[in-house]
């Protein structure tokens, strides 16, 4: 039985706080109900987008009106049109999940590191992805089959890495943030190693995947996507209690009982899993992870990072960047949606520095 009650005392919860309380699981939720309505409204975008993305063409000829797609979906029309929708309905759908999981990822990391640069491609997670992938391709001849288990086995072994290296110190300082930049540092250096002593086609092939790219996937693709989220978004409700009281740091989260190397094993397994899903099938896409979760947070009231509108703000940053990556070009080319999301990271690094040096001024 789910019900939802007032807060008790309004001097402590603003009026607009409800909680959700569900017995069976023995889970109460509080809910924010601008932070709700907020992130209704980026699933609304994130699914108009997504239904026009799906009749964009990328040709000379015209695509399908909105309605148009909409009729396909429902089943009402067939043919020409049902075929151009079922080609790019696995893009659209896995730029939305994948959109959603990276930002969980990065909102996991940003809130235990409790720094904004604790998203899986800044401490190295992706790069060391990338990296299994190009072993797996240039170095082991597998193929793109074994891409997405070598980038499965190269997230892990670099999150293992950053982990035991970085932990020590615990995680209310930058040793782990700057732990994972050296570690990506050196697997860049890797991975270009690799790809300038590969002949010419696989390097180019290569290239391409580490950019991170959604062209050319089929609804199979997309599975290991929605089996991660079906596994590890039950996880993270759990555990999500707990990863609260690192918000206040370290010493806090152990003062209230959080046993917190445990808990921080628990969140690296979780996070790495919502990152490894999505780059073993499209590549390392940049900046998703780290935007998202400070845009959720900027966009609603919560204290910390709040991680259903991360999802959803993800999402639709994703599938956004994937539509204008396929036809801001087209017909002539399509880029990889990495470089749209790099160039959106790229202003938002610009905007966070701005910001950063007008607190400081006197």
């Amino acid at each position: 039985m789910v019900t939802t009650t007032t807060t008790p005392t309004r001097a402590r919860w603003p009026s607009r706080v409800r909680f959700l309380r569900v017995p069976a699981l023995g889970l109460s939720l509080r809910l924010d109900l601008i932070s709700v309505l907020i992130t209704v409204a980026l699933v609304l975008v994130t699914a108009v987008v997504g239904v026009w993305s799906l009749g964009a063409s990328t040709t000379r000829t015209p695509g399908l009106g909105f309605v148009e797609v909409l009729r396909v979906l429902t089943g009402q029309i067939s043919g020409a049109p049902a075929n151009h929708v079922a080609t790019w309905l696995p893009v659209v759908l896995t730029a939305i999940l994948g959109g959603a999981s990276l930002a969980l990822s990065g909102a996991i990391f940003q809130t235990i590191t409790r720094n904004p640069l604790g998203s899986p491609d800044i401490i190295g997670f992706t790069t060391g992805a990338n990296t299994g992938a190009l072993v797996a391709m240039l170095v082991l001849g597998l193929g793109s089959g074994g891409a997405t288990i070598g980038a499965l086995l190269g997230c892990l072994a670099t999150a293992v890495v950053v982990y035991f290296l970085g932990m020590r110190g615990g995680t209310g300082n930058y040793r782990f943030i700057i732990v994972g930049i050296g570690v990506s540092a050196m697997l860049l250096s890797f991975n270009g190693y690799l790809i300038a002593t590969s002949d010419v086609q696989n390097a180019g092939v290569a290239a391409a995947w580490g950019m991170g790219n959604l062209r050319n996937l089929t609804m199979t693709d997309t599975i290991p996507v929605f089996i991660t989220l079906a596994m590890l978004v039950p996880a993270l409700i759990v555990v999500a209690p707990r990863m609260r009281m690192f918000e206040l740091g370290t010493d806090s989260a152990a003062s209230k009982g959080v046993d917190t190397a445990r808990t921080q094993v628990l969140l690296l397994v979780i996070g790495v899993g919502f990152a490894a899903a999505t780059t073993a099938i499209a590549g390392p896409i940049a900046f998703v992870a780290l935007v998202a979760p400070q845009v959720a947070a900027r966009i609603t009231p919560s204290a910390g990072i709040p991680l259903v509108t991360s999802a959803a703000v993800g999402a639709t940053l994703l599938v956004s960047s994937e539509a204008v990556a396929r036809t801001i070009l087209a017909p002539e080319t399509q880029l990889p949606v990495g470089v749209v999301t790099t160039s959106l990271g790229g202003l938002y690094l610009l905007f966070l520095l701005l910001a950063q040096s007008r607190k400081a001024r006197p």
